[in-house]
């Protein structure tokens, strides 16, 4: 899978502007984050995605891109035992990630079978754990606030089991070049009930047990996820923030939709093929091969093309036209198989 190179650097001053530069442009305002206590959730800050606010779980879905299974009252979703992961509708790249969480109360079982959960940037590569550590002792890579298998955090600062304890994470995804090797590695920053316990890591490649698995190249951005591990796991208020310029918006789209967008259109005599690759899209156009990735259920971009893919139904709900660009105008593809 073919993967653009992108530059990531680390913050320097702007050489467009001179020192106390007057001219240059304020900063955005945004309305800072209010705190939450036990009885309540904080506030976002107002350039915030709202991912959960108690209410809607419409922004999440089963890995598989079904609904959801996961139970929602009271101000707060719950893993269901069997209900398996959820990840982001939206994929994300840098960013800045707030989530509250609650392990079961009464506290059942030890180590790694007691309030398991855990926090992923794409879909089971890169976690933070979620365990109620409180009293409970587990090898220490696999604690609370652990980067898992790789960094146990600076301190065990967890709150005894029920009560609600708040993650804000700083996220730096890995760049790959374009022929898919690593450019630079996924970075971390962890804040647990606000005291530091990870400090700017660099991760050595995705997470899990047993064997460390190389880096993988994959897209900057990707979705979040939470983990179903069996255990009754509580979360509320989770918002991100990108972090960079601002870009075009993102989406994983179910595994089903993009089967039913994959096959060949035909415009006077020109083809389209559109293949699946994983999670992504792949179109075939003119000799040319574009990586696409979806800004809405329906419409596709490239990125180192201004090429524009949007799919129709007919009457019937098939999927049975393409409408591509390149830059401006449209062209109708008529999907044949």
């Amino acid at each position: 899978m073919f993967f653009a190179t992108q530059n990531c650097c680390l913050a320097a001053p702007d050489p467009a502007y001179r020192h106390h530069d007057r001219d240059r442009p304020q900063p955005p305002v945004v309305t800072p984050a209010t705190p939450g206590t036990q009885d309540r959730p904080g506030r976002a800050p107002s350039d915030a995605v709202v991912l959960f606010d108690g209410k809607d779980i419409s922004k999440w879905l089963s890995l598989d891109g079904t609904p959801a299974k996961w139970i929602v009252r009271d101000g707060y979703m719950e893993s269901v035992k069997g209900g398996g992961d959820i990840r982001t509708f939206q994929n994300f790249g840098d960013c800045q990630l707030h989530v509250e969480w609650a392990a079961p109360s009464p506290a059942r079982g030890e180590g790694q079978g007691r309030g398991n959960s855990g926090v992923f940037f794409g879909l089971r590569q890169y976690e933070v754990q979620v365990l109620d550590c409180y009293g409970n002792q587990t090898y220490p890579d696999g604690s609370a606030a652990a980067i898992y298998g790789q960094y146990p955090p600076l301190v065990n600062a967890c709150l005894p089991p029920g009560q609600w304890q708040t993650y804000d994470i700083i996220y730096t995804a890995p760049r790959f070049e374009a022929d898919g090797k690593l450019l630079v590695p996924a970075r971390i920053t962890l804040f647990h009930n606000g005291v530091l316990v990870q400090n700017n890591v660099e991760l050595v490649g995705p997470t899990g047990g047993f064997v460390q698995q190389p880096y993988n190249p994959h897209p900057e951005k990707q979705p979040l996820a939470l983990q179903d591990h069996g255990d009754a796991v509580r979360y509320r208020n989770i918002w991100v923030r990108e972090l960079g310029m601002p870009g075009k918006k993102e989406f994983n789209l179910p595994d089903a939709l993009l089967t039913e967008y994959a096959g060949s259109y035909t415009s006077s005599g020109t083809p389209v093929d559109i293949t699946r690759e994983g999670t992504q899209l792949i179109a075939s156009l003119g000799g040319a091969r574009f990586v696409l990735f979806a800004d809405s259920p329906t419409t596709f971009f490239a990125k180192t093309t201004d090429v524009r893919f949007e799919f129709r139904r007919d009457q019937q709900g098939r999927v049975s036209q393409l409408i591509w660009s390149i830059g401006e105008g449209g062209i109708t593809a008529t999907k044949t198989r």
